[in-house]
């Protein structure tokens, strides 16, 4: 009988490769010293990230936490829930719903053009009255533990997308707060409101990238909306869909 720790490192390490990463952390590199030194090994990280298709846009600096970037790869997703109101409002929650409130429509909708990509079919819209709508993210309740927030300090990137109707103007408005746990605002994006006119309908996105930002970012509120400049009754305001919050490395696809 062969023990498995006679085995050679590299047979060790393809074997470990194909054990689920938090098994490896939490079960794995408890087992024995010579076990946890494998697993501290950046050559089994990297070798993880090459099997699951984590292959950085940027080029390898040589001195890559291999194992932070694959859990950071592994967990990257659109926070947002709900981005496209295919559930209607389920996961948002209302600053301000006034005139006759927030509605859901199926694209291009009324004096509206098609989304850039085919498969966004709906879009939120606002009315004359201001129209706030939020999500409020916890980063330990979505997998990115304090260190990780404090120490690598991933790239936090904000994507949303606005447009107008043929006949009436409106307004956009976007704010983007990175919160400590007690929710202080350590920074902040919030461009200038944008007013659109009569015919802006060509769908436009606004992009903003968090990076190198203090630590102690524990919470992330994400929050937009406006109204039409008419007021007039009905839903004339902004329409937005498709709003993405990822926190992580580019990566190829």
């Amino acid at each position: 009988m062969v023990n498995i720790g006679d085995l050679p490192e590299d047979v060790m390490l393809e074997i470990l490769s194909f054990v689920p990463a938090r098994h490896l952390v939490r079960s794995c590199r408890l087992v024995c010293l010579l076990w946890r030194d494998l697993v501290d090994l950046s050559t089994l990280w990297k070798r993880k990230c090459q099997q699951e298709g984590y292959l950085s846009e940027t080029p390898d600096s040589g001195n890559r936490d291999w194992r932070i970037f694959y859990f950071l790869c592994n967990l990257k997703r659109n926070l947002i829930r709900n981005p496209c109101a295919e559930d209607a409002f389920n996961s948002w929650s209302f600053q301000s719903n006034e005139g006759n409130e927030w509605k859901v429509e199926e694209l291009p909708g009324d004096c509206g053009k098609d989304f850039p990509h085919p498969h966004i079919r709906k879009y939120f819209v606002t009315s004359y009255g201001p129209c706030v709508k939020f999500q409020l993210f916890s980063l330990k309740d979505e997998g990115y533990w304090d260190e990780l927030m404090d120490e690598t300090r991933p790239d936090i990137v904000v994507k949303d997308w606005y447009a107008a109707r043929f006949d009436c103007g409106c307004r956009y408005q976007l704010t983007v707060q990175l919160l400590s746990a007690d929710y202080i605002v350590l920074q902040e994006f919030h461009p200038d409101d944008v007013i659109l006119q009569p015919g802006d309908v060509d769908w436009c996105e606004v992009s903003h990238t968090f990076h190198n930002y203090a630590p102690g970012v524990r919470r992330i509120l994400f929050s937009h909306g406006g109204q039409d400049t008419q007021f007039w009754a009905g839903w004339y305001g902004v329409r937005v869909t498709n709003s993405s919050l990822t926190i992580g490395p580019e990566v190829a696809e």
